[in-house]
């Protein structure tokens, strides 16, 4: 599995997946933090968390709901 070593030697990925859940263990950015929290043309409600293990809330498709909407049709 990504992420866990499975013989004490490897080192830990710094990105990755880890029982199906996405984590990023690099130190946030401002870049990759308004791609994850505020952006339109990620078609993703959940996104990769910015730092640590779990999703963020893309905040862009909260603000306008009827383009997630329309968006998610095509």
């Amino acid at each position: 599995m990504a992420g866990i070593p499975d013989d004490g030697k490897r080192p830990i990925e710094p990105q990755g997946h880890a029982a199906g859940v996405p984590y990023d263990w690099r130190p946030p950015t401002s870049e990759r933090l308004a791609a994850r929290v505020w952006n339109a043309d990620d078609p993703r409600f959940f996104t990769p968390k910015t730092f640590g293990w779990g999703y963020d809330v893309n905040f862009y498709w909260l603000a306008h709901p009827m383009r997630y909407v329309r968006a998610r049709r095509r």
